[in-house]
């Protein structure tokens, strides 16, 4: 019988770490967050329980990828796939260092 459950990862991944860490803070580290905690007065801690929690479930999905588990990324997906979710349309965002050039000619 398959049971849906949380699982805790005992053996730690470095780049995994790296990664999931650096991930939360591409996220939540400026934006809208920055507003809703003054907006909200919510508190260092309460924030930092939200990172941790996001960085647990990033760092799981990449260990789901690393392993090359599509059946259970495949489950979540399933799980999660809500239609009249809060998120609405998808709109891909990159930051990082480009050529200005390639830039301009690929990504318009």
């Amino acid at each position: 019988m398959k049971v849906w459950t949380k699982v805790q990862l005992k053996n730690r991944n470095k780049d995994v770490e790296l990664i999931s860490k650096s991930l939360t803070n591409y996220l939540y580290g400026y934006g809208p967050i920055s507003q809703i905690e003054q907006k909200y007065h919510i508190q260092k801690n309460d924030r930092k329980i939200l990172d941790q929690y996001t960085a647990n479930r990033i760092g799981g999905l990449l260990m789901l990828y690393l392993a090359k588990d599509t059946k259970r990324i495949n489950d979540i997906v399933n799980k999660y796939n809500i239609p009249h979710g809060i998120v609405e349309e998808i709109i891909p965002e990159i930051e990082g260092y480009i050529n200005k050039i390639a830039n301009e000619n690929n990504y318009r």
